[in-house]
């Protein structure tokens, strides 16, 4: 078993190791197509079975709704404020990739760092895909934007921690090809 790695600084959390899902590290993705609006990010899956990082999260998303008390929200809590951390087993409940797991949003208007195990930049984008393992750093911070308030998680770096199965159901060419021999065969 892989001890968690969680370092809590207020509203920043380093933690993981966990699984990325909806990965868009290396360019910025927007889901109508819209250059401009435009955002690098990633969903970061924690295991609920690990509460030591689900209680960091957990503080860090209070500290950010006391920030947000004194700078966005007239001194006290609105009655509906969304919230980051999210329930696989019910806001992603056709997706069994998130079964027993929480998981945040991240996301950032500039590019996170993204670095290997030893600490150089990982400049490939096929090597931080969507079911990488990976730690994470992340900032909660408050908004208030048009009406709507709560907490967003601020992507700060990524650092690739082991592979694994891609996720979304693209399968590899090595795979597709497997079983073809084509070394006897003449060219046409």
């Amino acid at each position: 078993m892989i001890t968690p790695i969680i370092k809590n600084e207020g509203r920043t959390v380093v933690f993981g190791p966990c699984r990325l899902s909806y990965t868009h590290l290396f360019a910025k993705y927007s889901p109508d197509g819209d250059a401009n609006n435009g955002k690098y990010m990633t969903n970061v899956l924690i295991p609920k079975k690990e509460k030591q990082t689900v209680k960091a999260l957990q503080d860090a998303i209070e500290a950010a709704k006391k920030a947000g008390m004194v700078s966005k929200w007239g001194g006290k809590e609105p009655k509906k404020l969304d919230l980051p951390l999210r329930d696989g087993d019910t806001d992603k409940e056709d997706d069994d990739v998130y079964a027993d797991h929480f998981f945040v949003n991240a996301k950032a208007n500039t590019r996170p760092g993204v670095i290997a195990k030893d600490k150089t930049p990982i400049l490939d984008e096929e090597e931080m895909y969507s079911g990488v393992w990976a730690i994470v750093s992340v900032t909660f911070f408050p908004y208030d934007v048009s009406g709507n308030r709560g907490v967003a998680v601020g992507l700060n770096n990524v650092m690739k921690f082991k592979d694994d199965e891609r996720l979304g159901g693209r399968s590899s060419a090595e795979s597709d090809f497997a079983d073809i021999d084509m070394e006897d065969d003449e060219d046409l």
